[in-house]
């Protein structure tokens, strides 16, 4: 664990770092989502005592039966900690006043103008603070603008009558997931924490000391914390945008984008590969600069890198559609009246998330063309478009002869690319997902 940490500290301080250490402390998980479900187990299967809570009853009832609803949480993880009474969860946030800390790990999204919504921020923290008891740690995971730690939930819980710093703690600590991701999940993952006060960042440090087996990096106050987790996604955001343009740039040309990222990868410094697609998803790349570009004209500064890269990456889905229109063009058909088959609506490989999703952009933008969309995820059921739910469909011979073109917007591991490859009469492969190129039968054409 880093320094920046000061010698001396308060009873009520050296008494909650004990429980943590002892593993005698209850810690509280407000939001069992992508983030806060996989914590809350890992604190579980950690030794302590957790309490999760969420608004949405669905959740709470699946946790206490043990049922799993995140693919970054293995079932018997779940169901084991559940069974052995290590982790329960319940709606009722009285229950905050049984614990010693709770993060906050609850969704901020943008509303329609790209400004930031902290409502379930700001209503989280009003609920710890009604039950906000001396000695007590809150810990915020959400990803934010820099400054809301400080300026939107101290004040918040200082409603209570206790002071920051004094009565209790409180630090920021970004979350760091990645779905799907086989190699990094959230215990092996270095955590980032930034108190509002040193104790308040020992004290939180020490808490995923005891959890998390990555490197516990403490900085010197939320707002570094906070900026520190936007500038890793707008890091990805405008670095994708470049990749995108020059997708887009080298189809123009007629050259192979995905060659020349191939060949520019095997320099073995001051090179990342970044790869275009059909546009951006998730909640944290396609959001999470927009914090900062709103937050920046408080400073009358205009990030105009970030802004434009927003527009490049939003702009993918309708060239995706475009290069559909022009390749069915070549075979003499038009797109109104087509059948395409999309293969994946989930925004990345082997999820089941589709939040944020390009592929529900390039849906709408085909069928407001005339053409007719079929859907297959082996992953995602059922999805929401348009305020409508959709069904996706199994891939079998009859559904790839079917269709004029095979729209490939999600390169899933359990897709049948072998039955893809023979079947399908034209591929347009978004993610360079086909690898056995030289088994395709029908046309095929690369972003």
């Amino acid at each position: 664990m880093s320094t920046m940490l000061e010698n001396t500290i308060s009873p009520l301080a050296e008494k909650l770092i004990r429980k943590f250490e002892e593993r005698t402390a209850v810690i509280g998980v407000v939001g069992l989502g992508y983030v806060g479900l996989p914590l809350a187990v890992e604190k579980a299967k950690a030794g302590f005592q957790v309490i999760g809570f969420d608004v949405q009853s669905d959740k709470v009832d699946m946790v206490n039966k043990g049922i799993n609803y995140i693919g970054d949480v293995l079932n018997e993880d779940l169901l084991s900690t559940v069974k052995a009474k290590k982790l329960n969860a319940t709606a009722d946030y009285s229950f905050i006043h049984n614990v010693d800390a709770v993060a906050i790990c609850v969704p901020t999204p943008l509303d329609k103008y790209h400004q930031p919504d902290t409502s379930y921020v700001s209503s989280s923290a009003r609920e710890i603070a009604k039950h906000l008891k001396p000695g007590m740690l809150v810990v915020l995971e959400s990803t934010t603008y820099p400054g809301t730690t400080e300026e939107l939930v101290k004040p918040i819980l200082e409603e209570s009558g206790l002071k920051c710093g004094v009565d209790f703690f409180l630090a920021y600590s970004p979350e760091r997931v990645d779905p799907g991701n086989k190699h990094y999940n959230t215990k092996n993952t270095p955590k980032v924490v930034g108190g509002v006060t040193t104790e308040c960042a020992r004290v939180a440090a020490t808490m995923y000391q005891t959890v998390l087996e990555g490197e516990i990096h403490v900085v010197s106050s939320p707002a570094v914390a906070e900026m520190e987790k936007i500038y890793e996604n707008t890091f990805r955001h405008i670095n994708i945008a470049l990749a995108n343009e020059m997708a887009v740039l080298c189809n123009k040309m007629g050259i192979d984008v995905w060659e020349v990222i191939d060949a520019a990868k095997t320099k073995p410094y001051g090179f990342m590969p970044f790869y275009p697609g059909p546009g951006l998803g998730g909640h944290c790349i396609p959001i999470d600069p927009f914090y900062l570009t709103w937050k920046a004209r408080e400073y009358n500064y205009h990030t105009r890198l970030i802004e434009l890269a927003g527009e490049i990456n939003n702009a993918m889905p309708e060239f995706v559609v475009n290069r559909v229109m022009k390749i069915l063009n070549q075979e003499r058909k038009s797109l109104s009246g087509s059948t395409i088959l999309i293969l994946g609506v989930a925004y990345k490989k082997d999820i089941d998330d589709y939040r944020e999703s390009p592929v529900l952009s390039i849906i709408s933008h085909l069928e407001s063309q005339g053409a007719t969309c079929i859907v297959v995820d082996p992953n995602i059921p059922v999805f929401k478009h348009e305020g409508n739910k959709k069904e996706t469909v199994r891939l079998t011979d009859e559904v790839l002869e079917q269709s004029d073109i095979v729209l490939l917007t999600t390169e899933h591991t359990a897709f049948d690319y072998q039955l893809i490859s023979e079947k399908a009469k034209i591929i347009f492969d978004t993610r360079d997902g086909m690898k056995d190129k030289e088994k395709i039968q029908g046309k095929y054409y690369r972003l």
